[in-house]
Order: structure tokens, then sequence, then C-alpha cells
């Protein structure tokens, strides 16, 4: 039995068991009377599921505003995720509670690392909206379709696991090991939005990277064959692509603050050198259009890039970076249309309601924002393979000349 056999059926037996876990947690939870004076499921299901909804209203927009505005939207995030992410953490500190104050400060210097990214990249910004703006300009049939059916399911999904979140909540005073349930029920949640990504991603860079080679394909027979064929892939990407890119960020942050420790540099140079060349996001190209295992593509698209000299271009592409700021916007604002709510009601689970509203948000804006990310991994990858092709234009190779021009003279 194959490994992407393997984590499939792990997958959907862990969805199975999840959704047996959350009814059986929300119906115990809210017909005992465990809950007391602390929980009021009347108080605390409105403010989550309002967050909630206004995450995937608030994705399926951005997504459209940053199709049809690439560089206004590009300098919106940029801009509104520091922004908003400081409200957050004032939100917090208003709270009073010396856990709230903690989670406030380290907020607010997340918005503070947001400003100073958006400043040391600022001069890429002409080029992410160039290659966002060339790689959509033809989107696959039915991509508005699809990404919307895709964020009602999860929106619907988050609301379900909230419902379950509730009954651990109104157990706590009963069960000190509730919170137990609750983070299962996040990394299910966490798990599954990022499958539910991953999906649009394999399915939208299959059309594209095809339509691009001058072969076209149904939208609904990729999306089935994501699911059925590489559903396998898919789950293991969706577990490993984003810890890896966690490991690979605080190498690059390792090496940016410097130090004379050997041991620590060659730690540093595997995070950032290695762990690529093993899992990086743009496999889901190969593995849609050839069907590759996920490490074998992973390591083919990555070594593609090598021999192509595109990986200066590659490390420096900012349409990661946008999906997360994009995503660290909406889930702030989720967050403050939760907390304040219940700050108002002057409730104490203010803070705990506000995490979960800021993490729902986030991954609803990311699902939202999938497809984007998906075609601009598909240009990229065509051009990789052919980059003589007459389908592009000059601007990847115009930058890769730039990139040249600048590494140049600082040898």
């Amino acid at each position: 039995m194959s490994l992407r056999i393997i984590f499939q059926i792990l997958f959907y037996l862990h969805l199975l068991l999840t959704a047996a876990t959350v009814i059986f947690i929300t119906v115990y939870g809210l017909t005992t009377e465990s809950g007391g004076q602390h929980f009021h499921p009347l108080k605390w299901y409105p403010p989550v599921l309002a967050s909630t909804a206004c995450g995937g209203i608030i994705g399926f927009m951005w997504q459209w505003i940053t199709f049809s505005y690439p560089r206004n939207a590009l300098k919106a995030a940029f801009w509104l995720g520091p922004l908003l992410t400081c409200l957050m953490a004032g939100m917090f500190v208003y709270m009073g509670t010396a856990t709230s104050l903690i989670v406030g400060l380290v907020s607010f210097c997340s918005a503070l690392a947001q400003s100073l990214y958006g400043c040391w990249v600022s001069h890429r910004f002409e080029y992410a909206t160039n290659i966002l703006s060339v790689s959509t300009a033809f989107p696959p049939a039915k991509t508005r379709v699809l990404v919307l059916a895709t964020i009602v399911i999860g929106t619907l999904y988050c609301c379900f696991l909230v419902s379950g979140i509730g009954g651990a909540t109104a157990l706590q005073d009963k069960f000190k090991l509730a919170f137990i349930f609750i983070l299962v029920i996040m990394l299910s949640l966490g798990w599954t939005m990022q499958f539910l990504k991953n999906v649009i991603q394999l399915t939208i860079s299959r059309v594209t990277y095809l339509q691009i080679l001058g072969n076209h394909m149904d939208t609904c027979a990729a999306l089935r064959d994501s699911i059925n064929r590489s559903g396998g892939c898919i789950a293991i990407g969706s577990i490993l692509i984003p810890v890896f890119t966690l490991f690979r960020s605080f190498g690059r942050l390792m090496s940016l603050l410097g130090g004379e420790d050997e041991i620590l540099f060659c730690c540093v140079m595997v995070l950032v050198n290695v762990l690529p060349q093993f899992v990086n996001r743009w496999s889901f190209v190969h593995i849609g259009a050839y069907n590759k295992e996920f490490v074998h593509a992973s390591r083919d698209t990555w070594e593609m890039f090598n021999s192509s000299r595109m990986l200066p271009l590659i490390d420096s592409d900012l349409t990661g970076a946008l999906c997360f700021l994009s995503g660290v916007a909406v889930g702030a604002f989720c967050s403050m249309v939760s907390g304040i709510w219940i700050l108002v009601m002057r409730q104490s689970y203010a803070l705990e309601v506000s995490i979960y509203a800021f993490l729902i948000g986030y991954f609803v804006c990311r699902l939202a924002m999938g497809w984007l990310q998906a075609c601009v991994a598909a240009y990229y990858v065509a051009y990789g393979e052919n980059p003589e092709s007459d389908q592009f234009d000059s601007t990847i190779p115009a930058r890769l000349e730039q990139i040249q021009g600048s590494q140049a003279l600082l040898n």
C-alpha cells in the first residue's frame, strides 16, 4: 500500500472521527448542566458564527478584488495586514487579563514584523502585480463557481466545528481536560481547510498548466481527479507544507540575524536550502498533470527551477506573502467582530472566542485565495520547462535580468 493511499484513508477516517466527536460533545455539552454561569449558548454562539460568516463573505469578495485589481489589492494587503493586527492587539490588551496581555503583545510584535517586511519587499510590488495579472489573465472555466462552492463548504464545516468547540467549552467546569477536545477540533480544522485549499490549488494549477501547453481540460473532471486520484498527496502536502514553510521561515530569520555558531548555521542552511527540494507547493502542478508522488513532484519541480536558474525568482515571489497577509487581515477583522461583540455583552470568554474567530477567518480567506496562487504556480512551472515558448511575455525574463544584475553588483 503506497503512502498516498495510507494518508487518504487517514484523512477520511479523521473526518469521520471528528464528526462523531463533535456531535457527541455538542449534544452532551449543551444538554448537561455543567456550563453553569460561565457558558451561555445564546451568547457564545452568535458572535463566533457571525464572524465565520464574515470570513466567508469577505474572503470571496477579496479574491475577486485581487483578481480584478491586483495592484491595489497587493498594496492594500500589505497595509491592512499589519494595521488590523495592531487593532486586534489593542483589543486583546483592553480585555485586561494576564493571558490577553501576552496575546496582545505577541499580536503587536507580529504587526510590527509585517510592517517591516512590507517595507523590505516594497520594491518587488511591481513585478508581483505583473506576474499575478499575466498568470490569471485567462482563468479556467467555472473557476468562480468552484471557488464559491468551496468557500460555502469550508464555512459550513467551520460552523459545524464551532458547535463542537461550544460543547467542549460548556464542559470545562466539569471536565478539566475538555480543552483537549478543543485542541483536537482546531487541528482538524487546520488540516481540513488546508486540504480544501490544496484541492483547489491542484485542480486549478493542472487546468492552467495544460492550458498554457495548448491542451484543454474540463475543470470539473480535474476536480474529480484531484479528489479521487490525488487525495492522498493532497493530505500529505496539507500537513507537510505548512510545517516546513514555518521551519524555512525560521531558518531565513536566523540567517538574517547572523551568528557565529557553526552548528546553528548548518541547521539554518538545511532549513533554507534542503527542505524545499522535498516539500514545496509548486509540486501540486506535477501531481495534477502527471500523477506523481508528492516528494517526487517536489524534487522534480525544484530541480527544474534550479536548472533554469529560477530559484532566486521563486524565493522572492510575493504571491504566498500576499495570500498570507490577506488571511491575517481577514482573520484579524473576524477576531474583532466576535471579540468586540462579547466585550459589549461583558462576558469572560472574549479572548478564546476572538482566537477561534481569527483562525477561522484566516483559513477561510486562504481557501478563497488558493486559485490565484495555483495560477501563478502553473505559470512558473510551465515557463521553467519551456522558457522559449511563445505563450510567455517578457515578465519573467525581465525580472530575471534585474535579479542577475543586482547579484552582479553585490559581487
